[in-house]
């Protein structure tokens, strides 16, 4: 079977069948991977927010690539992690279960500031690392909670891209066209990446793929990079949809976007909510962004400014950790950050955020030894986590 067979197969309808299938996948194998173990990756999304691939395919996907360790990094849910744990066992992975959501810092100096957000100011990225297999159902109890709030403002977002697009011919039913695109059922969540996906396809099929890029220009008044107008030039591309996603993310979520204040925890919240599952609650930087690696955000300028200032209170807040992805930062932020937290006291934890179907799962600036220490962490969190198991 070819990548695309080999994902359809791993992609199955339920978490049983693909475990069975990678099963009879691993057990046709003839040798293992070439093994890259300078690599580790603790920020990998899968359909249950939103990613390609299943728990199980993550796994294998990630495995072939030469990973020894992966970890699994949905929003507001942590649904998918008992798939993820099971096929790193069938697979002689090992994991790291945690989970991202938004965060607000309403009542801290940031509350008006832009941190890691794109699209909110007041609002952080944070991570909740290395949660014990008997604290999944704990965590997911109270995700579930903010993934129905969560829905609420999906509807109104959808209400609003179908405000602009329908002069197009174009419009989307939340139920019919972006639920399925989920495991909602299952309890994954559902994000904005859902809605411009399902937005996406719907491009495409009203106009085709060879008129996507003057469709963009022409109608939406939106002009993609250079990189990404190659992309887009491709029409027979397995990317070509998640590269669309990215234009839409990058240029149109602004338009959509709806603030995601009812459905946030607040800092304290999410430091007593860490401590209660047993997670290594983490600030995930982004740095003022230049040139975007995977297409979907924007030249944008974000927590650089203020960064000491603002890690300090987040460390005597509670915040024990940090999460960052070299390839998406330049050699100086990257010095920068790592010799503030070693200052702060905070443990350092690496990820490349996978997403998308063009992304690699190895972020080849691991392989610099001044990184070694963050593939040193993700084996700390291996370990951990299966004394807690």
């Amino acid at each position: 079977m070819d990548k695309k067979q080999i994902l359809a197969y791993l992609n199955a309808g339920t978490a049983k069948e693909r475990l069975a299938h990678l099963s009879e996948l691993i057990a046709r194998e003839t040798q293992r991977p070439a093994a890259r173990p300078e690599y580790a990756n603790n920020h990998i999304h899968t359909t249950f927010s939103f990613s390609p691939y299943s728990p199980t395919a993550a796994v294998y996907f990630a495995r072939a690539e030469g990973l020894l360790t992966c970890g699994i990094m949905d929003h507001d849910t942590i649904a998918g992690a008992r798939e993820f744990r099971e096929a790193g066992k069938i697979a002689g992975m090992g994991t790291t279960c945690g989970f991202e959501t938004r965060v607000s810092l309403k009542g801290t100096p940031f509350e008006t500031r832009r941190t890691n957000h794109p699209d909110q100011a007041g609002a952080a990225y944070m991570t909740f690392h290395s949660v014990p297999c008997e604290k999944f159902d704990t965590a997911q109890a109270r995700l579930s909670r903010m993934i129905l709030r969560r829905n609420e403002r999906n509807k109104k977002m959808v209400a609003v891209i179908n405000g602009i697009m329908e002069k197009y011919g174009i419009r989307l039913d939340f139920e019919k066209d972006v639920v399925p695109l989920s495991e909602f059922k299952n309890g994954g969540s559902i994000t904005e990446r859902h809605l411009l996906y399902a937005l996406s396809l719907r491009i495409i099929d009203k106009v085709g793929c060879a008129n996507v890029p003057a469709f963009l220009e022409n109608e939406l008044g939106i002009h993609p990079s250079a990189k990404v107008r190659a992309w887009l030039s491709d029409t027979e591309s397995e990317h070509f949809a998640y590269d669309l996603l990215g234009v839409m993310k990058s240029e149109l979520n602004a338009r959509t976007y709806i603030p995601a204040d009812d459905e946030m925890l607040t800092l304290s919240e999410a430091v007593a909510f860490a401590k209660e599952i047993g997670a290594i609650l983490c600030y995930a930087y982004l740095g003022d962004i230049g040139d975007s690696v995977t297409g979907d955000k924007k030249a944008q300028k974000f927590e650089d400014d203020y960064l000491e200032e603002l890690l300090t209170y987040l460390r005597n807040a509670g915040v024990e950790g940090l999460t960052f992805m070299p390839s998406r930062n330049t050699a100086a932020q990257l010095d920068r950050l790592m010799a503030l937290s070693d200052r702060l006291g905070f443990t350092q934890i690496s990820g490349e955020d996978i997403n998308s179907s063009r992304q690699s799962f190895i972020c080849k600036e691991l392989a610099d030894p001044k990184f070694a220490h963050l593939v040193d962490a993700a084996w700390r969190l291996v370990r951990r986590e299966i004394r807690e198991d």
